[in-house]
């Protein structure tokens, strides 16, 4: 069903302090769960079928003012009741999209009850709190799903009794046809391959006169969430495109998802670069920085991504035995991440962190809930790009950067 696309003018006023959850409570309630402390977390994801971002390099929208659809408005948003479920109560990001959600259901006079597990490992325990939600019989419900083939029978059900689905940060590509309004969501694999422009925009003179292989390396937490497999597959296709066309060749070793997913992997014994995945075993900073030393220790390691903020705090975390990260590509690795977050901004201003791509998790909170009440209204609505950016030292004070860096 062709759907029509409806225009709001998100706030672009950023709140001076996040909330540690939705409507009346003070932490994530889950009515049949029990235990909240064994809930789960990020797959930080963000939007497959949006478009980020077109130039991260490029300040447009103003802080969160991405353009996006809702049928609200300033508008009353009327008597509705929603249920929305965030991939973890644990990362500032999330924190971030919590602040939009409560902002915008105040601002319209709805009423939000927010779930969401503890670590985005915690799969099952989102899976309970959406079929909680589905049970409470709401006027509609938004999903950041952590694993996006878990969900597919509960957005079955939640279709059958009626109830609209709003899928924000993360899609759910094989979600059964109908039971997915529409998705509010950075395009991840833009994403990614602007972190891939920029990174090789630095490093392309030393990969020219290299005579001998060189390697840059990739953490993502996780291989089930649409958003973080999206960036690391974008990077690795952006960057085996950018390198190729310069007359060089690549290969993709490491993780099985990714070298499998990309879209050439190439041969390592005649590859002038070698791209190498690592993916932890659990989606910690503490694995995410094992996984960044097993790279980082290696003598030709030129730059390294990280596709969210865990991956990007964990190769900060090895970089502080390492102290092989710098703003210079002559004399040390160049490093990009993703996200903001206190530790990262720290490092991108002081330079060990060469940039990262940031989203805006507020707008998302924001769109989220502005697209349930027009739902709830009985308007059409479509998916709803929101911006990604890039980010450095020289352009992060901007007025259409900060405002999107979240702490």
């Amino acid at each position: 069903m062709k759907k029509k696309v409806l225009a709001l003018l998100l706030g672009t006023c950023m709140v001076a302090s996040l909330l540690a959850g939705c409507g009346s409570g003070d932490k994530p309630a889950d009515a049949n769960a029990g235990n909240d402390a064994n809930a789960g977390d990020d797959a930080n994801a963000g939007g497959d079928d949006a478009a980020a971002g077109d130039d991260a390099n490029a300040g447009d929208d103003a802080a969160g003012g991405d353009d996006a659809n809702a049928g609200g408005g300033d508008t009353a948003g009327g008597d509705f009741n929603f249920e929305i479920i965030v991939k973890s109560y644990q990362s500032s990001y999330w924190q971030a999209a919590v602040t939009g959600i409560n902002q915008e259901a105040e601002k319209l006079g709805v009423k939000v009850n927010c779930t969401g597990p503890n670590a985005e490992t915690d799969i099952a325990d989102q899976v309970n709190m959406l079929n909680n939600a589905i049970n409470n019989t709401p006027d509609g419900i938004g999903l950041a799903a952590c694993d996006a083939n878990s969900v597919l029978d509960s957005l079955q059900t939640a279709m059958d009794k009626g109830i609209p689905v709003v899928c924000f940060d993360s899609g759910v590509p094989d979600a059964p046809e109908g039971s997915v309004l529409s998705t509010v969501a950075t395009d991840n694999y833009a994403a990614g391959e602007t972190a891939a422009e920029n990174l090789y925009a630095a490093l392309k003179d030393k990969i020219a006169s290299a005579t001998e292989p060189v390697r840059i390396g990739e953490v993502n937490q996780e291989a089930t969430s649409e958003s973080i497999t999206s960036r690391g597959l974008g990077f690795i296709d952006k960057m085996t495109e950018l390198v190729t066309a310069d007359g060089k060749k690549v290969a993709v070793v490491g993780h099985d998802y990714y070298v499998s997913g990309c879209k050439d992997k190439g041969d390592e014994a005649t590859a002038d670069v070698i791209i190498e995945v690592a993916v932890p075993a659990q989606t910690t900073v503490e694995l995410c920085a094992t996984e960044a030393s097993n790279i980082m220790n290696k003598a030709d390691l030129i730059g390294i991504f990280g596709s969210n903020q865990v991956a990007a705090e964990g190769i900060l975390t090895a970089n502080s035995n390492l102290k092989v990260l710098g703003s210079d590509p002559a004399s040390s690795v160049l490093a990009a991440g993703f996200d903001a977050g206190s530790t990262i901004k720290a490092a991108v201003k002081d330079g060990t962190m060469f940039g990262a791509v940031t989203q805006s998790p507020l707008a998302m909170g924001i769109t989220t809930v502005d697209t349930l009440v027009a739902i709830a209204k009985g308007e059409t609505v479509s998916d709803v790009p929101t911006q990604g950016y890039w980010y450095n030292a020289e352009n992060m004070e901007d007025d259409s950067i900060a405002p999107n860096l979240y702490d």
